[in-house]
């Protein structure tokens, strides 16, 4: 379990700690949970969000209870690199969105001595890795990994179920395109 305790002790040394999970999970929620933390302790913070991600704001970080955060949307990962110069955090959301330069990008920026905390779905809706999250998950110093409630059964629900039909990986949408189901209903689903 990841405490922010446990890294206080961490000094001026960098490190990654990555937020995983489904949709409705709080990925997003948290991220920007240990960012505005982060704003308290006055360290220099900066967020970034992938270009594409839209749906609530184009300029901040939204979570789906309406917190936000300011944020840079960035066509690549590469573009956070250039960005983060003189920061002590370094945020990011919809990690999954990024190209696979991502890990490498979170890993520099983590010798430089900078925090980064990053979120973003570690599943697709067919059950399978996520883009760059996997990398970023094997080299992180922190990994947490949160749960949404189940939409059939109400158990923990680790997967994100797409209601339409359209096979496209990347579809934004929200809860009128995905649900959370745990691993048996889940299953159930995908037999229909």
């Amino acid at each position: 379990m990841f405490l922010e305790n446990d890294i206080s002790s961490a000094g001026s040394r960098g490190w990654i700690e990555v937020v995983a999970g489904s949709m409705f999970s709080g990925k997003t929620e948290e991220l920007i949970r240990r960012l505005n933390r982060a704003k308290i302790a006055k360290q220099k913070v900066e967020i970034f969000k992938p270009k594409v991600d839209t749906r609530y704001s184009q300029d901040e970080v939204v979570s789906h209870n309406s917190n936000a955060i300011r944020s840079t949307p960035v066509e690549t990962a590469a573009n956070i690199l250039l960005l983060s110069s003189d920061v002590d955090v370094v945020g990011i959301d919809e990690a999954q969105f990024f190209d696979d330069g991502l890990a490498s990008v979170c890993n520099e920026l983590a010798n430089q001595g900078i925090r980064v905390i990053v979120a973003g779905l570690d599943m697709d809706f067919q059950g399978k890795p996520f883009g760059p999250i996997p990398g970023l998950m094997a080299t992180a110093e922190y990994v947490t990994k949160v749960h949404a409630v189940c939409m059939d059964c109400g158990n923990l629900a680790q997967y994100s179920h797409r209601l339409s039909e359209t096979d496209k990986l990347v579809l934004l949408g929200e809860k009128d395109a995905y649900e959370p189901l745990c691993r048996v209903c889940y299953q159930k689903a995908q037999s229909k």
